[in-house]
């Protein structure tokens, strides 16, 4: 539905507008599905977010958890359900269980260090995470990315050790678990992605 609304906006921009450059039609058709699409995605985890008064924790996950999810990538839903499905998982998931679980200090530390090893090994493995659609090609980037996703990983689990409240504390290390699981091979095969750099791999071995 939203990819019909999308075309037929495309087309009315085009015609619209004098001279313009029809090949520029895909460009503004992404850019529409993007802001159509983002717009809804974000009001019903708004919404989902303050019937279970976590509202606060849900806004401090979008910011907290980004650097390393921007390093460390991720797979992309080509549905806007599925994404809807994955963002609220992650985001009102990590809130919703930060606000209602409280550890004791050695079963938390004995988390943190567990989710240190997890994120280490799948970042050495598959970070950055990317997706045919949008590869990240160059190795030299690839290296950027990947020095400050393990960066970013250890200063959130460091900061959750630090930080006094329970419940932020524990909201970081449960988003780290998340973005983590999110670049994984077992995710990527459940959501039906590649990765681009590995299948560019594949292919440039092949010819």
């Amino acid at each position: 539905m939203i990819e019909a609304i999308c075309n037929s906006l495309t087309k009315k921009i085009i015609k619209s507008v004098d001279g313009y450059d029809e090949n520029k039609a895909d460009e503004i058709n992404f850019g529409l599905q993007l802001l159509i699409g983002e717009v809804p995605k974000f009001f019903i985890t708004f919404i989902l977010a303050w019937i279970l008064n976590i509202i606060d924790l849900t806004i401090i996950s979008f910011i907290v958890i980004l650097p390393y999810r921007m390093f460390s990538g991720g797979f992309h839903l080509r549905t806007h359900l599925g994404c809807i499905i994955a963002t609220n998982t992650m985001y009102i998931g990590s809130a919703y269980l930060a606000s209602i679980l409280n550890f004791d200090n050695t079963i938390k530390y004995i988390l943190i260090a567990i989710t240190f090893i997890f994120s280490f090994a799948m970042i050495a493995k598959y970070a950055p995470a990317d997706t045919e659609d949008v590869p990240i090609l160059r190795k030299k980037e690839r290296s950027i990315k990947k020095n400050l996703s393990y960066i970013t990983m250890t200063l959130t689990l460091v900061a959750s050790i630090i930080v006094k409240d329970t419940v932020l504390s524990n909201l970081l290390i449960f988003l780290t678990i998340f973005q983590t699981i999110w670049i994984s091979k077992f995710t990527y095969k459940i959501t039906n992605n590649k990765y681009g750099y590995e299948e560019y791999v594949k292919l440039k071995n092949v010819t």
